[in-house]
C-alpha cells in the first residue's frame, strides 16, 4: 500500500491471463507472466526485436482496463528520469516569488506575484514524479520498461532497493512511495540482449525468452490483427516472408513488419493481392537495410519463385 494512505486493502489481481481478442499469449509465456504478478516481482522479457514484447502489458493494460506507464530506456537514462526528480529551479523562483511578495505587503501593496499555488515550505510541490513514482501511486497499474539493455549499466543496477522493497523514496522531501505485494504494479521488463544485464538484477526478476512464432503460431497472430484477410493471401506473404528470414539477412523481418506488410495489401482483391506479394511490392516494410535490398535483389529476383503455385494451405 502506498505510504500513510488510508485507501482499503484490495485484492492482488493475479487472475490467470491467456490473452485478449488483438493479443495471442504463449502459454508459456502467459504462465511467466502470471507467476511475476502473483509473486509482486517483475517480468523480465528477452528476445529478438520485433517479437512482440512490449505488446504484452500494452494488451493486458488495455484487456484489462487498467493504468499503463511507459519509460522507454535510452543510452542516458537514469533513476531520476524513472522515479522522480526534485525541480531546483521551480523551487527557487517561487522562494524568491515569496520574499517579493513579503516586500509588497510592507509596503502596503495589494498584488502578489502567483506560484501556481506550490507552497516552497511543502518540498515534495516541487517533486515531478516520474512513471515508477506514478505507477506504485496506482494500484494494479501496469508498468512498462522498455529495452532496459539500452540504458548505462548503472541503471539497471540502482533499481535493485525499490524492486527488493517496492518502495520509493522522494528527492529533498523525503516522502515515501510504498506498494504492498497485493497492489504491486504489473511490472514488464523487456530487452533485445544488446547487452547482458548484472546478474543481480535478473534475480530479481522472473525471466522469459521469447523465441521466434513457427508460421502456425504466425498464422494466429495474423488472423487476430487481420481477421477478414483472405488465406491463400496471408500463404503466399508468410511464404515470402519465412524464405526472406531464411537467407541470412543483416536484419531479418520480424512479426510487426508481416503485419504492417498485411494490412498495406489487404484491401486489394485476392488475386491482385497475390500479384503485389509474388512481385515484393512494398517490400520496404520488411527491409530496412540497403545490403538486405541488394541481397535480396540477387536471389530472389533474379530467380524468382513462383509463390502463386505455392498460395493454397498447407
Amino acid at each position: 500500500m502506498i505510504f500513510g494512505s488510508s485507501r482499503q486493502h484490495t485484492m492482488a489481481k493475479t487472475a490467470f491471463w491467456k490473452g485478449s481478442e488483438k493479443y495471442l499469449c504463449d502459454k508459456d509465456l502467459a504462465q511467466a507472466f502470471h507467476m511475476a504478478r502473483t509473486l509482486g516481482m517483475p517480468l523480465l522479457i528477452e528476445g529478438e526485436p520485433g517479437t512482440g514484447k512490449t505488446e504484452l502489458p500494452i494488451h493486458y493494460s488495455k484487456d484489462q482496463n487498467l493504468d499503463l506507464f511507459v519509460y522507454p530506456v535510452g543510452s542516458k537514462s537514469n533513476v531520476e528520469q524513472f522515479v522522480a526528480r526534485f525541480d531546483h529551479v521551480k523551487y527557487l523562483r517561487d522562494s524568491q516569488i515569496e520574499i517579493l511578495n513579503a516586500q509588497r505587503t510592507e509596503k502596503g501593496l495589494d498584488t502578489k506575484l502567483s506560484t501556481g499555488g506550490r507552497n516552497p515550505e511543502s518540498l515534495k510541490d516541487y517533486v515531478n514524479k516520474g512513471p515508477a513514482a506514478k505507477a506504485f501511486l496506482s494500484p494494479h497499474s501496469v508498468l512498462l520498461i522498455d529495452e532496459i539493455d539500452k540504458a548505462p549499466r548503472e541503471f539497471p543496477n540502482d533499481l535493485l532497493y525499490a524492486l527488493s522493497h517496492r518502495k520509493f523514496i522522494m528527492p529533498e522531501s523525503g516522502e515515501v512511495i510504498e506498494v504492498s505485494e497485493e497492489e504491486m504494479p504489473a511490472i514488464v521488463i523487456t530487452s533485445n540482449r544488446e547487452q547482458e544485464l548484472p546478474t543481480a538484477f535478473k534475480g530479481r526478476c522472473i525471466y522469459h525468452y521469447i523465441h521466434f512464432p513457427d508460421i502456425d503460431t504466425m498464422k494466429k497472430i495474423v488472423e487476430k490483427h487481420h481477421p477478414s484477410i483472405d488465406e491463400k493471401v496471408v500463404n503466399v506473404a508468410l511464404d515470402v516472408f519465412y524464405h526472406l528470414r531464411r537467407i541470412g539477412l543483416e536484419r531479418a523481418p520480424t512479426t510487426r513488419e508481416i503485419l504492417n506488410w498485411l494490412k498495406y495489401i489487404k484491401p486489394l482483391a485476392p488475386k491482385d493481392a497475390i500479384e503485389k506479394i509474388s512481385a515484393l511490392e512494398g517490400i520496404g516494410a520488411l527491409i530496412k537495410t540497403q545490403s538486405d535490398m541488394e541481397k535480396i535483389q540477387r536471389s530472389i529476383l533474379q530467380n524468382p519463385i513462383d509463390y502463386k503455385k505455392r498460395s493454397t494451405p498447407n
